[in-house]
């Protein structure tokens, strides 16, 4: 295996937003000239920026510039009690198209693609900072449906963190406590409360009038690859449909991987971007990307 960390850069920036700073990294190639494409890693809720390291600096080894952030209120884009008012959709209307647009100003001149994992992928399936992509791909982006988990043990448990502990400590505290909670970093409490209301929704966001999510789907127009693990069991096959179906000008390829197929025990909603799954499943996504900006033959 070469050593890529020879072969590439990294940049600590600030990215503005018209409602305050995104703190993130930019990795490419040492060479400039030989960037193929720019592609944006848009978290997903509550992940900080450096589980997203490896998978970038894979993807700047294989030519790409990369911007990995974090989202306001969260990790080191600002204080979660601090920013207790930012909901999840501010994350996908302000700082999702910000860093797409910060991201073409960047590399004016590169096909642009996108990641998104999780909230990330919501956010580009409903057509924010996704309009000037030549495609974009999801990891594990579901409605999040709480009744729809399919184990009785896990169901009990999310639903006891996102209808009552998460609130309660949203509301008493201004954010929620994640690390202590076992749901990952702190988040704003805004954020939890709203994530709270749609995952009793049986459709999720798109049962939220304020959304406009049907429509803002149904105007995608871009090659779509969306991606499931068989052991995650918050984003089911029928889950991640429940988003992908509303994409109905995408072209639109899903994958739903067995840890099996690649010779691992698990994967879950979170194992892709695992460094220990760097040759079995990334190439995957790095190829699918390459091809979207491939002269047609």
């Amino acid at each position: 295996m070469r050593n890529i960390l020879n072969e590439i850069t990294s940049e600590s920036v600030s990215i503005p937003t018209s409602a305050g700073t995104v703190r993130g990294h930019v990795l490419e190639p040492a060479d400039a000239q030989t960037v193929a494409a720019a592609v944006v890693l848009h978290p997903a809720t509550a992940v900080p920026e450096r589980l997203y390291r490896g998978f970038a600096e894979f993807l700047a080894g294989e030519g790409f510039a990369v911007v990995t952030y974090d989202y306001r209120g969260t990790g080191t884009s600002g204080v979660p009690r601090e920013n207790r008012g930012i909901r999840m959709r501010d994350w996908m209307s302000v700082d999702v198209p910000a860093v797409a647009q910060w991201t073409q100003d960047r590399f004016p001149n590169a096909p642009q693609l996108a990641v998104g994992h999780s909230i990330g992928g919501h956010a580009l399936a409903l057509g924010y900072g996704s309009s000037e992509l030549r495609g974009f791909v999801t990891i594990a982006s579901h409605a999040g449906v709480t009744r729809a988990i399919p184990t009785h043990a896990e169901r009990l448990r999310v639903a006891f963190v996102l209808r009552v502990l998460g609130p309660v400590t949203a509301r008493l505290l201004g954010y929620v406590p994640g690390r202590r909670i076992g749901l990952g970093e702190d988040m704003p409490g805004a954020a939890m409360l709203e994530w709270s209301r749609w995952s009793r929704l049986p459709r999720y966001f798109f049962d939220d009038p304020t959304m406009d999510a049907e429509a803002r789907a149904a105007g995608v127009r871009t090659d779509v690859l969306a991606i499931g693990f068989s052991d995650d069991l918050w984003a089911t096959p029928e889950q991640i449909d429940a988003i992908t179906g509303h994409l109905a000008d995408a072209e639109v390829e899903r994958r739903t991987i067995d840890p099996a197929s690649v010779g691992v025990e698990k994967i879950g909603h979170m194992g892709f971007f695992r460094r220990a799954n760097r040759d079995r499943l990334w190439p995957q996504v790095s190829e699918w990307l390459r091809r979207r900006i491939e002269p047609a033959s």
